[in-house]
């Protein structure tokens, strides 16, 4: 089983890119890790936002296993407590699945994007930039490991 984390678009912040670095290499103590990030599309601002979505929504489908489980970071999507996120995790690790977690363009995704996904989850009713998503989703999946081996990290 593989966690991976797909973003539309280099992160262009050298401090937070040595940050999300960081949390990359303490996670692969957990568990196998990859931030995987498809390419910014090139004459983004000739398109529509829908077209974007497509565009951005074809390059993510295509890098999908057909058997991953897949989880969007959506606005929409279900707000966990850490120790709660914890939980999820390790009902989905526990099925041997490969688990996608998808951040996208900064116009959301698309229809079949969505109609792809296994779920939504949503880190706050504010909005982030994308990111800062990274950085703080990266956070949180260190967070859960942490909780579920019953380190000291994190505090209630």
């Amino acid at each position: 089983m593989k966690i991976t984390l797909l973003v539309v678009g280099k992160t262009t912040n050298t401090a937070l890119e040595a940050m999300i670095s960081d949390y990359q290499k303490r996670l692969t103590h957990y568990v196998p890790f990859e931030l995987r990030v498809l390419p910014e599309l090139k004459n983004a601002k000739s398109l529509s936002f829908e077209q974007q979505k497509q565009a951005e929504g074809e390059m993510i489908l295509k890098s999908i296993g057909p058997s991953s489980q897949v989880i969007l970071l959506d606005e929409h999507g279900k707000e966990y407590r850490s120790v709660e996120f914890a939980s999820w995790m390790e009902k989905q690790m526990s099925s041997g699945r490969d688990l996608v977690f998808v951040v996208g363009g900064p116009y959301g995704f698309s229809q079949e994007v969505y109609g792809r996904a296994n779920g939504l989850i949503s880190l706050s009713q504010m909005t982030f930039s994308h990111q800062m998503v990274r950085l703080v989703f990266v956070e949180q999946i260190y967070r859960a490991m942490t909780i579920l081996r019953g380190e000291p990290y994190h505090h209630e």
